[in-house]
């Protein structure tokens, strides 16, 4: 008692800090080198005010060729239109910007070093073509599904492999203490946010304690993700405890689009036949240790067997991208230590078949996407879906209003209280042509929903960290579990039906008495949605 009161005071603290923090001399740098370094143009065309009527005929011409140029690349067309409309809108500088982010090197070479990690770690994820058999004479449709994220996405699908959801923060923060607690040999953690708090600190206090006993600790943390929520250079810290830590793609106050390209994987790996996923960071608002926007509702998944070693192939691909020449050079019997069987000779449990799978932004695969639509022209009889943001490209919502209107019950959940307002406003924005095209639409009014699950037809569901919206399909780095006939997918769904009962229908009448200048300033935020 007496140590959970004082990590209540810990948490209570860092919970008055952490507003100023957004403050914080090291936030307030950034932005102010943020800000010259945009002002800079607007400045040289100040200096260069003799020669502005060239200057600026010349701009709009570049500004002008450069959305041509745009809307002739291959890709999504609303996310090429949110690119052209600031670009016309600004002429003078919309289309310099464009030109000098795309030409910018480290977008090519953090391109470069993930599709040599990728290329050299495809042999290690090999297929049992018997398991991929047996999915094909039981379900030829969910074998579709298999086979692509197989030879499309290179990410095989195991049997030997148990599932267990996990409904909430609270249940995967205890499960997760608990499976860490038995490590002997490896604990690999890749996480989007980590918070110093009840949860975190608990994780670390864990992580210590391995470390001294000879386990092989490595921390992934996001730079972004962690910008405002753990002290600058916490990664020197963590290696002075013995744990080897990284930050991916680390922030640094230079204007440049990699910042999009974030590491929104949640990953925790034990000892190579033990691993969670799904929608929860460490930190406290996930296990309503602190409350942020209500009742945060969200899930994880426990696999455990032959499947974690995909888990493992993700989190090491991530942990060498800033050094991929040192992964490269490892020889493939290196990797057999970090195998499910390795230390678990036991023949592993199963409850049918599962598929863990990656997403990058920098194979122009669309994975994530690819599933969900996969998913939504399969469906049959039902498909309920939780996500935090629903702003989807016209392809998803074509799918979405074609499965509803051949007679598939389709409901969404979505959040009541936002934590971003404007990406909720824009979520809104989209309900009226799902309703009428008869999706179901429910918003948890007890708080915030950050759960991503898919369940379809009691045959196939997905859970992990894709978001329906267009940072997580085209700009993130993401995971997921694709499962057909596990335990955890008859979770899903119970879980899905129970959490109905707290939420409230959108009605196309609510839709309708959305006021006019409500609409219209919606109207221009799905202008922008690509780029929420």
């Amino acid at each position: 008692m007496d140590r959970l009161a004082g990590q209540k005071e810990v948490a209570k603290r860092h919970r008055r800090q952490h507003p100023s923090r957004l403050f914080s001399r090291r936030v307030v740098t950034v932005a102010l080198l943020l800000a010259f370094q945009a002002a800079f143009p607007i400045v040289g065309l100040y200096v260069l005010s003799d020669y502005f009527i060239y200057i600026n005929t010349v701009l709009r011409i570049v500004s002008i060729a450069v959305a041509v140029y745009i809307f002739n690349r291959p890709g999504n067309p609303e996310y090429k239109l949110a690119w052209v409309i600031p670009i016309l809108i600004f002429p003078l500088f919309g289309g310099l910007f464009y030109i000098l982010y795309r030409l910018q090197a480290s977008i090519k070479h953090l391109r470069l070093r993930m599709l040599a990690i990728l290329e050299a770690t495809q042999p290690l994820l090999e297929q049992n073509p018997e398991t991929m058999e047996r999915l094909r004479k039981e379900n030829h449709g969910a074998q579709s599904q298999a086979n692509y994220l197989f030879q499309d996405a290179g990410y095989p699908v195991y049997d030997n492999t148990t599932t267990e959801y996990l409904s909430t923060g609270e249940i995967k923060f205890a499960r997760l203490k608990d499976e860490l607690s038995k490590a002997r040999h490896y604990i690999f953690l890749e996480y989007f946010i980590i918070q110093e708090g009840i949860m975190w600190n608990s994780v670390l206090e864990i992580l210590e304690e391995k470390v001294k006993k000879g386990v092989d600790v490595r921390l992934l943390f996001d730079g972004m993700g962690c910008l405002t929520t753990l002290p600058a250079d916490y990664e020197r810290e963590l290696r002075k405890k013995g744990i080897q830590c990284k930050v991916f793609n680390p922030f640094v106050p230079v204007l440049s689009t990699v910042y999009n390209n974030r590491d929104h994987r949640k990953i925790a790996v034990i000892d190579g036949h033990t691993a969670f996923t799904g929608g929860i960071n460490l930190a406290d608002e996930y296990i309503n240790a602190y409350v942020k926007y209500g009742h945060w509702k969200d899930s994880s998944i426990l696999v455990k067997g032959e499947g974690v070693w995909s888990f493992t192939m993700l989190f090491l691909q991530m942990w060498y991208c800033d050094d991929p020449a040192a992964l490269c050079a490892l020889p493939r019997s290196e990797f057999d230590q970090y195998r499910p069987s390795y230390y678990h000779p036991q023949e592993f449990d199963s409850d049918g078949l599962v598929q863990p799978y990656g997403d990058s932004p920098m194979d122009n695969q669309r994975v994530g996407e690819n599933v969900y639509l996969n998913l939504i022209y399969g469906a049959k009889d039902y498909l309920y879906i939780t996500t935090p943001y629903l702003i989807m490209d016209s392809e998803l919502r074509y799918a979405l209003c074609v499965a509803a209107k051949r007679g598939v019950d389709v409901r969404f959940i979505t959040p009541f209280v936002p934590d971003k307002a404007l990406v909720h406003m824009t979520t809104r924005s989209g309900y009226q042509e799902l309703v009428e095209a008869g999706i179901r639409i429910y918003e948890y009014t007890p708080g915030f929903i950050h759960s991503k699950t898919v369940v379809c037809d009691d045959q196939v569901a997905t859970v992990g960290t894709i978001n329906f919206d267009f940072r997580s399909l085209y700009l993130h780095f993401e995971c997921g579990v694709w499962m057909y006939r596990t335990k955890a997918m008859k979770q899903v769904k119970a879980d899905f039906l129970e959490t109905l009962q707290s939420c409230r229908e959108i009605t196309l009448e609510d839709c309708k008495r959305v006021p006019v200048y409500r609409r219209l300033f919606w109207s221009v935020l799905r202008l922008f949605s690509p780029l929420m």
